[in-house]
């Protein structure tokens, strides 16, 4: 096998769990380079939010490396399987979304998508799977008869919820085979997914072929545990970190992370970490800030971290932050502060309670709900550690 095939299946799978089958993207690589062609790497992101975040980034990101190759990737939006739902790692059957949070959802997704990969017509193909999944009866039939109800059932978070009599839909059984039919449809040579798309990425190669088309290799990737260092990274359980989101707030929500939560990130988002002297404060600024200068650029990542000194270290407001303009009479903390940041007003009193609002550096006491306009106009009224507004009085 060449040597420049090796080398490269070395590096695309230095981070990955699983490359199936053993030896198979080697050979999917050496056959392109035979033949003066691309390989078709397909991810498949169903839009069921409309935020892509650092979970989402792993598998993205392995997207890039192969673009970096050479290759082209193929990403596809499932607004059709969206409206099935993906049973993985599911207990229960999913909530189905309607057709309009589906379609808003997708319009974000190739935006957002280009913070990591490349926008080249040579290197990115864009498909909707509603193009061919929106099919023929007959056509469901023949894909129904590529697998049994045995096969599925192996499936293991099927089987679990089959052993406990938990309701499974036949439209869920159908998923997975909606998945590997993505694959016939645009005759990918690999696909990528987390670990727990294993099952529905070896059925795609069945698929692939029952219909006669080349089997595709493909890597699994290991799964982001969110900002608390435990859970899947997940916009539902508030442990996430959006690729869109201001590098300050980046910054800053990485360094939420717990000590013992750095190496997996370095190694699941595949940032080189510092040396083993570093120590885990310093450790953790160069993650942050290689996380931002991922998304935003190197200026970005040292702006970032200036702010986050500035904040919390030397405890000093930021440069620039938004006005709040306020009426000349007497102000109603919990009211402006729960309308101004869309948070009830007994939240604002918790806050207040808890010394967390604070006006300009010195904490309020919690029993100060309204403040007399006198002196308000240019102050800084800050909430928490992060949440900063200039007072402008307009009478």
């Amino acid at each position: 096998m060449p040597k420049a095939a090796r080398d490269a299946a070395a590096f695309l799978t230095r981070n990955a769990v699983d490359a199936l089958p053993k030896g198979g993207l080697e050979r999917k690589l050496e056959e392109a380079e035979r033949d003066g062609r691309q390989l078709r790497v397909k991810l498949g992101l169903d839009p069921t939010a409309p935020d892509i975040h650092l979970g989402h980034t792993v598998v993205l990101q392995k997207l890039r490396e192969f673009q970096d190759h050479g290759h082209k990737v193929v990403l596809i939006v499932g607004d059709f399987t969206a409206r099935v739902g993906d049973p993985s790692g599911r207990t229960s059957t999913r909530p189905v979304l309607s057709g309009e949070e589906i379609d808003r959802n997708a319009r974000t997704y190739e935006q957002q998508a280009f913070h990591v990969i490349r926008d080249d017509p040579a290197l990115y193909e864009l498909r909707f799977n509603s193009e061919w999944l929106d099919m023929p009866m007959q056509e469901l039939f023949k894909l129904a008869r590529t697998a049994t109800v045995a096969q599925m059932l192996e499936r293991d978070d099927f089987a679990k919820r089959f052993a406990a009599q938990a309701p499974i839909s036949v439209l869920e059984l159908l998923y997975p085979l909606m998945q590997g039919y993505d694959s016939v449809a645009v005759r990918a040579d690999v696909e990528l997914g987390g670990t727990d798309q294993t099952f529905n990425l070896l059925l795609g190669r069945d698929v692939q072929r029952a219909y006669g088309v080349p089997e595709q290799t493909i890597l699994t990737l290991p799964i982001l545990p969110g900002t608390d260092g435990v859970e899947k990274m997940s916009k539902s359980l508030g442990n996430h970190i959006g690729v869109t989101e201001p590098p300050e707030e980046i910054y800053g929500r990485t360094l939420s992370l717990p000590d013992e939560a750095m190496d997996q990130w370095f190694a699941v988002l595949a940032i080189e970490p510092p040396p083993d002297s570093t120590s885990p404060r310093d450790t953790k600024r160069a993650l942050a800030r290689a996380i931002v200068e991922r998304f935003h650029g190197a200026e970005a990542a040292r702006a970032a971290e200036e702010h986050f000194d500035r904040l919390h270290v030397r405890h000093e407001a930021p440069d620039e932050m938004p006005e709040l303009v306020v009426g000349g009479g007497t102000q109603h903390l919990p009211e402006i502060l729960s309308g101004e940041l869309g948070v009830s007003r007994s939240q604002v009193r918790q806050w207040l309670a808890q010394g967390g609002v604070k006006l300009n550096g010195e904490a309020l006491p919690p029993d100060a709900l309204d403040l007399e306009p006198d002196g308000l106009d240019g102050a800084v009224l800050q909430v928490g550690k992060r949440q900063f507004r200039r007072l402008r009085v307009r009478a």
